[in-house]
């Protein structure tokens, strides 16, 4: 299959609406071609574009910076001579300076599928910022490794943040392209826009589900962006980093574990099969012990649960993250009424809400662990009916 890179590289006629125009890249580490070769520096050698500026991202264009809230500063390219503006670093929006260097931007970054993921919300930026300074913003589109299935509660009014653009659900199975094309319609954006769509993109189809297993390498878009495993299950996993728990940070296997040095995992495990056992469908769930080399519980053995989503048990329809974390959570919170899940700290320059509420996009399910008078079917009632109107609402802007 082709990327959207690829076929502009590869394309000259879709080149041809780039000439006499001045172009810069957004772009990250998994910015890639087919043969590898970074975005940035492949084209900066076709001989029919001028590149002049690039962005980066959330963990820098080629940089990677471990944690949230580690800001990039602005460097020039020391290979091509450009600058390279940080959109996470003193700004988070493109300035009137950064937005005099460039015609048309292209978008390209390797997303996760999942509405926490910020370079969701640098896209809506830069789209904004471009509608104010008549600009042109093209998106060479990549796969959502995650694919199609929609989960989680929608965004509430008054929730927004750099983790949370929009009133989508957490796992929004949607490309960055057609991501594009929802924020223009429903921000009302005047932007000139183009998405370069992918060749061969199969969401549906096995083994990958979204990813392109055996065509395409996987570079970690973010340092802790490690696998397709990884990818599958950071809708649920993600919402770890509002906790106590370590999401595995520190180990080879971020955000596809959870755990701490005071829990029981076998215990949490059988707790969760006895609560909720439709929810642990399409995955294997293993105890295990780890020790985090840096970030929570450093040092410290932790004993924790791994959530297998990479063997012949996996059922990419039945697999539903975020309400198998939501029911970690529930399963701590039975065994230990006490325990301090909830983490209390700034998160992504959220000063007075706590971390949880700020991922999730409002206190729904915070509210819904800490309740113990609450079932399964609870959580049911907040989520689907948010999950079944998204995916009607999105389907007018899906390009494959």
């Amino acid at each position: 299959m082709n990327f959207g890179i690829d076929r502009l590289l590869s394309e000259p006629e879709l080149r041809a609406a780039l000439k006499g125009r001045r172009v810069a890249l957004l772009g990250h580490p998994a910015s890639v071609t087919a043969d590898l070769t970074h975005s940035l520096d492949a084209l900066m050698a076709c001989p029919d574009l001028n590149v002049t500026a690039a962005f980066g991202p959330q963990h820098g264009m080629r940089g990677d910076l471990q944690d949230n809230m580690m800001e990039s500063p602005d460097f020039t390219d020391p290979r091509h001579g450009i600058p390279v503006f940080s959109l996470y670093g003193e700004v988070r929006r493109p300035t009137g300076q950064a937005m005099g260097t460039f015609d048309v931007l292209l978008v390209d970054m390797q997303d996760l599928g999942c509405r926490i993921y910020t370079f969701v919300t640098t896209l809506l930026y830069v789209l904004e910022e471009s509608a104010r300074h008549g600009k042109v913003v093209w998106v060479l589109d990549r796969p959502n490794p995650a694919g199609r299935p929609v989960e989680g509660t929608t965004l509430l009014p008054g929730w927004e943040s750099f983790v949370g653009a929009g009133p989508m659900p957490m796992r929004h199975g949607m490309t960055l392209g057609e991501m594009g094309r929802w924020f223009i319609d429903h921000f009302k954006l005047d932007v000139e826009y183009r998405v370069i769509e992918m060749e061969g993109w199969a969401p549906d189809a096995a083994p990958g589900f979204g990813w392109p297993i055996g065509e395409r390498s996987w570079i970690n878009p973010s340092p802790n962006a490690a696998n397709l495993s990884m990818a599958r299950a950071y809708a649920g996993t993600v919402m770890l980093e509002g906790t106590t728990l370590s999401e595995g940070r520190g180990t080879t296997r971020p955000l596809e574990l959870f755990g701490a040095p005071d829990i029981d995992a076998r215990a949490v495990i059988a707790e969760m099969q006895a609560f909720a056992p439709q929810w642990l469908e399409g995955c294997v769930l293993r105890d295990c012990w780890f020790e985090p080399t840096f970030h929570k519980h450093v040092h410290q053995l932790c004993n924790g649960v791994q959530i297998h989503v990479d063997d012949p048990a996996y059922d990419h329809a039945a697999f539903r993250p975020w309400r198998l974390q939501a029911l970690g959570f529930k399963a701590i919170r039975r065994l230990y009424p006490d325990y301090a899940l909830w983490r209390d700290f700034p998160y992504e320059y959220v000063f007075d809400k706590l971390a949880i509420d700020v991922i999730n996009g409002g206190p729904g399910l915070r509210e819904w662990v800490d309740d113990s008078a609450v079932t399964p079917a609870d959580l049911e009632a907040l989520a689907g009916p948010d999950e079944a109107a998204w995916v009607e609402l999105r389907r007018p802007y899906l390009l494959y």
